[in-house]
């Protein structure tokens, strides 16, 4: 690793967090924010890009990065935007203390929606949409931002790109690594569009629909409420929330063949055709579980289970009802879907739709081996024969996951009231979802978890998010040799 162009970088992405908390600044003005409020993202804008200016300055250079370059600057520079990006929380005194604002911060830009934070309604607008920008920034990727908009990025802008973009295959959109990152956003930005006015219909003002469509197209799930979604409480809201979710949670490539006349994409991709299936049949036994018993009337009760069914598993973490309430069955169902998340090149977390089908792909090889050991058995996702190199990084990818789950799980056992507050809060910053169960369930917030615990869940968000390799890779001693 070079740490000259990782830094000069890294200057790059703080210049971007800098201008979304002067544009936070200019909402929270325009809101009429309290003194305090509009100074602290000021100084925050101010502070972050002079720091970024010096970095900047410094590090000039021409600029050809490595793989190892790549794995680098994605990781350091996540943990500067954090940093960068827990400054409005400090300087304002809504979040004092530091790990609480890092964890806050962490929360937002890996999309996970965990939150220390309640009476939301009395946080200043400007810092909530600071709030929700982390989230909106970070569900693309603030670095494949960069790509999008920093020319001389053509070279080394793959091995960026490969480290941030979630799911085992990184699908191009166009020849030129650039001209990818720019349809991506684009089709992000044209999304966010979409959901923004229909929310606007619905009742929502300019900016709640912001905010909440922020949280909606990253699969964050922050809210401008202390009760989330439910404090509309309004079926409309609730189903155009839905659809966004499960587009969210789908591959953006996809959506990229839909727009330019190809929809048959998304019923040839084989991804996708599990992801549906997995989610309409989550969602319906979910309704069916709380039907009756905890809802007498069948459309409230597939209202709920439609909603909270697509917002755990695509990892969004918007909640409607309080389903720590609900049924055994319908919280262990929610407790798998966490680990299910959305699809590869969506901006969904979790393990992700393709892993879970190429393992068992892998289980029903093994199983014919068992019976026909000569037989020679192609992994294949549609009429596409996987290589053997990607079948096991996606074995190894699983055993990691669920390593760091168990590890995580047992350390947070020392920082929490119970076992199922210690292994779901894990589940939900691992997989990127929010709101888990038990002292952290969908009414409760993580402000009680002590700051060890609060640390453990950090690095769970980020591990979460940039998918266990490009953090990981940097703890092995042969990437530091020369």
């Amino acid at each position: 690793m070079r740490p000259r162009p990782v830094l000069h970088l890294i200057s790059y992405v703080l210049s971007f967090i800098a201008i979304a908390e002067g544009l936070s600044w200019l909402v929270g003005w325009l809101a009429g924010d309290p003194a305090s409020a509009q100074s602290a993202l000021a100084m925050s804008c101010g502070i972050v890009l002079l720091i970024a200016l010096l970095m900047w300055a410094s590090t000039r250079g021409a600029i050809n990065l490595s793989k190892r370059d790549g794995f680098a600057i994605v990781t350091f520079g996540w943990i500067a935007a954090t940093i960068a990006g827990a400054f409005p929380y400090l300087l304002s005194g809504v979040v004092p203390d530091p790990v609480s604002a890092l964890f806050e911060t962490m929360s937002g830009f890996t999309t996970t929606g965990a939150s220390v934070l309640s009476g939301l309604e009395y946080v200043p607008r400007g810092i909530l949409f600071w709030r929700g920008m982390t989230q909106w920034l970070g569900g693309m990727g603030v670095l494949v931002l960069c790509i999008a908009i920093l020319p001389f990025l053509g070279v080394g802008g793959m091995q960026i790109y490969r480290a941030e973009i979630p799911g085992p295959s990184k699908d191009r959109l166009a020849p030129r690594i650039a001209s990818t990152a720019k349809l991506l956003w684009g089709l992000y930005v044209l999304l966010t569009i979409g959901q923004i006015i229909l929310l606007m219909v619905g009742g929502m003002d300019w900016f709640d629909a912001s905010c909440h469509t922020f949280a909606t197209m990253s699969t964050g799930g922050f809210s401008t409420r202390s009760a989330s979604i439910a404090a509309f409480d309004s079926a409309y809201i609730e189903i155009v929330t839905i659809v966004f979710m499960f587009l969210a949670g789908a591959n953006f490539a996809l959506h990229y063949h839909a727009l330019r006349g190809k929809p048959q994409a998304f019923v040839r991709d084989p991804e996708f055709r599990f992801y549906t299936v997995l989610w309409l049949g989550s969602c319906l036994l979910l309704s069916f579980n709380i039907w009756g018993g905890v809802y007498e009337e069948a459309w409230t009760a597939l209202r709920a289970g439609f909603f909270q069914g697509t917002s755990i598993m695509t990892t969004t973490g918007f909640v409607t009802q309080d389903f720590n309430l609900w049924p055994g069955a319908s919280r262990l169902l929610l407790l798998l879907l966490m680990f299910v998340g959305g699809c590869g090149g969506s901006t969904g977390g979790g393990i992700k739709v393709v892993r879970l089908l190429v393992i068992l792909k892998k289980i029903a090889r093994e199983l014919g081996r068992a019976m026909h050991p000569r037989t020679i058995i192609r992994i294949k996702l549609g009429r596409q024969a996987l290589e053997e190199s990607t079948v096991s990084n996606i074995s190894t990818f699983f055993i990691i996951f669920v390593a760091i789950f168990a590890v995580a799980s047992l350390a947070m056992t020392f920082y929490t009231p119970d076992m199922v507050t210690a292994a779901s809060s894990v589940a939900a910053t691992l997989g990127n979802i929010g709101p888990g169960l038990g002292a952290v369930g969908a009414i409760e917030t993580y402000a009680a978890i002590p700051t060890a615990g609060k640390l453990i869940l950090i690095a769970c968000m980020l591990l979460g998010r940039l998918e266990l390799y490009t953090v990981l890779v940097l703890l092995h001693r042969g990437f530091w040799k020369k």
